[in-house]
């Protein structure tokens, strides 16, 4: 399966199988777009016809063009066909029923109100709780023992915001590390913060244990301050910059992420990516809102086609960026075109519900942070573990062929199939699509595609 696509003055030729990127010329773009569907004297007579006023494009020229192609197909660098979808399912088939991962919700409470929190400020649609220590300390025992022989494990503090249940995100990090060795296992951390309670200890302590800390803001001023306020209605901006500026630095300026929102307000986000860029901070990620459609904050069709747009202007942004010599990292332009993910992670997708939980203040188990709270997605417990096997089965079988919206896209193995609360939000099935998420998805690829291209030739 092909994808042609022209951006910022290149010609790009992805070749979705074998992951081929191919930066070619007009005459090569124009004869692999005709050359599985024409014969070859066909091709050549009507690329001779489409470009009689160029000297440079003879029939010779177009013989050799088409011999290149022609090597390209049979090395398996072109018209690579798809023979991927028996492998399905497979990968988390062959990993059983191991976890590798919890997001640990600490407190199902904010001191924010943000309109559009998919938490429902932080309550998940259900009674405000922080977890205890005890209820923490056994969701780290059912994650060390239900990780088989992985070694690795990942625990994610989350909200509502967890800083309102501090002592204990310590406390539960200080446990951890106790049993690491007796256990053969490592502990890595992620906080997510509004930023509203953070002060020296918290940047003292995250820097210390924290592998990656998320750290939330919506951009410009007037932008955050519009949805991001507290229960008096007051914008939360110049109380969370510095802050945020003062753990930033502490860290080094790694591992972190400023993380925003953006919605109908906002369609032209790069503006607010711009301005954290020039505050300082240089780890960027901005996300859709992904809303009801009667929602004020929804993105409309009109909006969608100018969030595009503007995905464009970064990429280029960014590239004229990291030839000055002040780069800047957005998450969803990380691509790896050469060391990425194998074709089962690429084919199987996040581990939504199988290797990867959500562990409410009360040790409920569901299978991410976005089904908290919908009780028909309630997998067990961290005392009895996945009791609602038929349900984890459902979520082992979300890959990128089990959609049938997916099978002829081109960007199925970036996407894996797409998000499946994304899905389930939009069509009430966790199979089911997101399409305004894939547009613009696959415009990120394309985006991120045509940097690693550029890159090549710095």
């Amino acid at each position: 399966m092909l994808h042609q696509y022209k951006l910022n003055g290149y010609n790009i030729v992805l070749d979705t199988c074998s992951g081929g990127v191919h930066s070619v010329d007009e005459v090569a773009y124009d004869m692999i777009e005709m050359f599985m569907d024409k014969s070859k004297e066909e091709i050549i007579e009507a690329l001779l016809k489409k470009y009689k006023d160029r000297d440079d494009v003879t029939r010779e020229d177009l013989e050799l063009c088409y011999e290149d192609i022609t090597e390209l197909k049979e090395s398996g660098q072109l018209f690579t066909p798809d023979t991927y979808e028996d492998m399905a399912g497979t990968f988390k088939e062959r990993s059983g029923d191991v976890i590798k991962a919890l997001c640990l919700h600490v407190a199902h409470t904010c001191n924010l109100n943000c309109s559009y929190c998919f938490a429902a400020q932080g309550k998940y649609h259900g009674e405000r709780a922080v977890m205890s220590f005890d209820v923490g300390k056994r969701a780290l025992d059912f994650l060390v023992e239900n990780s088989g022989k992985r070694t690795n494990l990942e625990v994610d503090f989350f909200g509502g915001e967890p800083l309102m249940n501090w002592q204990v995100v310590k406390d539960l990090v200080a446990y951890a590390r106790s049993i690491e060795k007796e256990a053969h296992k490592n502990f890595r951390f992620t906080l997510t913060t509004n930023g509203m309670l953070i002060d020296d200890d918290v940047i003292e302590f995250a820097n210390k244990e924290m592998s990656n800390v998320v750290l939330s803001l919506d951009g410009r001023k007037e932008i955050n301050d519009r949805l991001r306020v507290d229960y008096a209605g007051r914008g939360s901006y110049d109380t969370i910059v510095p802050k945020f500026k003062k753990l930033v630095e502490a860290r080094g300026g790694k591992n972190y992420y400023m993380r925003g929102t953006f919605t109908h307000a906002n369609p032209d986000f790069t503006n607010d990516v711009f301005h954290m860029a020039d505050l300082g901070f240089t780890e960027l990620s901005m996300e859709p809102v992904v809303g009801a459609p009667d929602d004020p904050a929804t993105l409309t069709a009109e909006d969608i086609e100018i969030v595009k747009e503007q995905y464009e202007i970064l990429a280029k942004d960014m590239l004229r960026r990291e030839k000055e010599g002040k780069p800047i990292t957005f998450y969803h332009y990380m691509l790896d075109l050469k060391g990425g993910p194998c074709i089962y992670k690429r084919i199987s997708g996040c581990g939504v519900g199988t290797e990867y939980m959500a562990v409410t203040p009360w040790g409920d188990l569901y299978p991410c942070h976005q089904f908290v709270g919908d009780e028909k997605y309630r997998l067990g417990d961290i005392w009895k573990g996945v009791t609602n096997t038929e349900l984890r089965d459902n979520f082992r079988g979300c890959n990128a062929y089990a959609r049938k919206e997916c099978q002829d896209c081109w960007a199925k193995l970036y996407c894996s199939g797409g998000c499946a609360a994304n899905g389930y939000h939009a069509s009430g099935d966790i199979r089911g699509v997101y399409k305004p998420g894939c547009e613009l998805f696959k415009k990120r690829i394309e985006c991120a595609i045509m940097m690693r291209v550029a890159e090549s030739e710095m």
